[in-house]
């Protein structure tokens, strides 16, 4: 009996060490358009992104200057444990769920544009330093599906 409430023990250590693991995405970030694949978008002349994350909330600020939306500020407030949340995409409501693959964090957001739907799905991960983070997006949209990979250095 000793030795199982042992074992107990050891399991829901490790269990709780694993949960602590999360990556933090809190910061502000400038996109490196060098090693980005923006795929058939025309780059932006700049994108930044502020990150206050403290899970499971996460609040993502992102400026972009040119690119095929012109100028824009974008800002989502996400729970990474899985609630929907509701957050605005140039004036429309736009449905967002968040989910922890590993150490990846996947967003699936849902905007319907008029009858036009368009779904993201974003996976973002940390470089080992902390310093890079990678947003690897699928985009199905009535023009086709395709994917871009956004990477951004830590300012």
């Amino acid at each position: 009996m000793k030795r199982f409430l042992t074992c107990a023990l050891v399991l829901a250590a490790a269990s709780l060490t694993a949960l602590a693991e999360k990556p933090n995405f809190s910061g502000e970030w400038t996109l490196n358009a060098d090693k980005s694949n923006l795929g058939p978008m025309p780059p932006p002349q700049s994108m930044t992104r502020k990150v206050e994350h403290s899970d499971p909330a996460l609040t993502m600020t992102q400026a972009t200057v040119g690119g095929p939306q012109g100028d824009q500020t974008v800002t989502m407030k996400i729970s990474t444990d899985g609630k929907e949340t509701t957050n605005e995409m140039m004036g429309t409501p736009a449905k967002t769920k968040a989910t922890w693959d590993g150490d990846a964090l996947v967003i699936n957001l849902s905007v319907d544009f008029g009858g036009t739907e368009i779904k993201l799905t974003e996976k973002w991960s940390l470089g080992d330093d902390g310093k890079t983070l990678t947003d690897t997006t699928h985009i199905v949209a009535p023009q086709g599906e395709f994917d871009v990979v956004y990477v951004m250095n830590k300012k």
